[in-house]
């Protein structure tokens, strides 16, 4: 008896074994399962993998971009162009994946109902693999808001929403690059302008930062620099203009007086950008990348007009707000000394007040020129040193009396810069204002 009551406690344990076995199987499977009203997907094409779409219109050539591995997309057919990166990302974006609204027709006998027979809109895209998956996309569905689609050599009929199927539906325009200038910001090495009658050569010295290289060694404001190669840089052509615009754009070009000409050089070479104003005040921009003239904007156009001085750094100090160790003023017959340790101020081994010391700081560190002349210095009374940078920079500054204002000369530089004298003044009573620390009570 023992043992027959073994053998049927063994058997009914596995059968209990065996169904909780199937009750997870089938479980994992249900879960692996999509919702009931999840969206059928299409298509799922990693972007990355894309190498070649083709897009076809009816009544409208074939368009296609291609890449090669590690290069931007182009445009191949139906003319090389350079093409919008942002644009055509964008466009694969919709692939990864591509959803439906839902399945129509599961096996449908006849795509002529949806117009999928003659699809409206073809795409083609195809991947490393050599691989090409095909989208075609026929009449807008009756009630609005979507399209029917299919896959070439599928007889499943979808409808899509209407933004995935104008996600795709791209014209020539639409894809081409519209910069004018397609130079790589993060590799300029150069920029040159030629306006108002003088050439300026910029380029970047050893710390990364703009100087101005010709007609002479100048110090450079990075500010204005950065926002010329800007307006360079989001400079962009109007390709829905007609064929008569093109043509008033091209005669006003032709007989419209220079403004400046932009050329900025990167590791691929020199790019030239060529801006002429006629008599009603319109700006017109010829490129060196792309062909034909385009009216462009009064910001690109007034950003070019700039002179010599608009690009020079004004201030006569570069030191940062957390730099500065050092300080000496030698203003006649006074002298001021300060020398930062750690967070304190001293002078001559007393700790001073870290705001009126501050105070001056600001005012050294605003100090800029009203103008750049080219004589007026001589004998002059106040001589500033900030040390910055843990003692590694030191700037010496000599400021001569000009009537009302001061002319000062950096050491070690040609350069003069005329200051404004209330500004001088300010100086000098925040250095006569710097006093010691308040005592602790205790």
């Amino acid at each position: 008896m023992r043992v027959r009551g073994l053998i049927i406690a063994a058997v009914l344990l596995a059968a209990l074994s065996g169904a909780l076995w199937w009750s997870n199987k089938k479980k994992a499977a249900e879960d692996a399962k999509p919702p009931a009203d999840a969206s059928p997907k299409i298509a799922d094409i990693t972007q990355t993998n894309v190498v070649k779409i083709a897009i076809t219109k009816k009544d409208s050539p074939t368009l296609v971009l291609e890449r090669a591995p590690g290069a931007p997309w182009r445009i191949t057919e139906p003319k090389p162009f350079g093409a919008d990166q942002d644009t055509v990302n964008s466009m694969l974006t919709s692939l990864n994946p591509l959803t439906a609204d839902k399945l129509v027709e599961d096996k449908a006998a006849d795509l002529a109902p949806y117009g999928l027979n003659a699809p409206s809109l073809t795409v083609a895209v195809t991947t490393r693999d050599g691989k090409t998956t095909t989208l075609l996309a026929g009449d807008d569905v009756p009630t609005g808001g979507g399209a029917f689609a299919s896959l070439a050599g599928s007889s499943r009929v979808y409808t899509i929403p209407s933004f995935a199927k104008s996600s795709f539906d791209k014209s020539l325009n639409d894809l081409r690059d519209k910069r004018l200038l397609t130079f790589d910001s993060d590799k300029l090495t150069r920029v040159d302008l030629a306006a108002k009658g003088a050439k300026i050569e910029f380029g970047k010295n050893n710390q990364n930062e703009w100087q101005i290289l010709a007609p002479k060694p100048l110090r450079a404001d990075g500010l204005q620099v950065d926002e010329l190669v800007r307006k360079l840089k989001e400079a962009r052509m109007d390709l829905s203009i007609s064929d008569a615009d093109a043509k008033k754009a091209a005669a006003s070009f032709a007989s419209g007086a220079p403004v400046a000409t932009a050329t900025v050089t990167d590791s691929s070479g020199p790019q030239t950008l060529t801006v002429k104003k006629d008599k009603a005040g319109d700006y017109y921009a010829k490129s060196s990348v792309v062909d034909g003239v385009f009216k462009v904007t009064s910001d690109l156009g007034q950003g070019l007009d700039k002179s010599l001085d608009d690009f020079r750094n004004k201030k006569l100090f570069d030191f940062g707000f957390n730099e500065p160790n050092q300080l000496t003023i030698q203003d006649g017959s006074k002298s001021y000394q300060l020398q930062r340790t750690g967070e304190d101020w001293l002078s001559g081994g007393k700790k001073m007040d870290n705001v009126s010391v501050q105070n001056l700081l600001d005012k050294l560190r605003d100090l800029s020129a009203s103008r750049f002349p080219d004589s007026g210095f001589a004998n002059p009374t106040i001589h500033i040193t900030i040390v910055s940078g843990d003692g590694k920079k030191t700037e010496k500054l000599a400021l001569a009396p000009s009537g009302a204002d001061f002319i000062a000369q950096r050491e070690n530089e040609s350069s003069l810069y005329q200051i404004d004298g209330k500004a001088v003044k300010d100086i000098q009573d925040a250095a006569a204002g710097v006093k010691p620390a308040a005592e602790k009570k205790k």
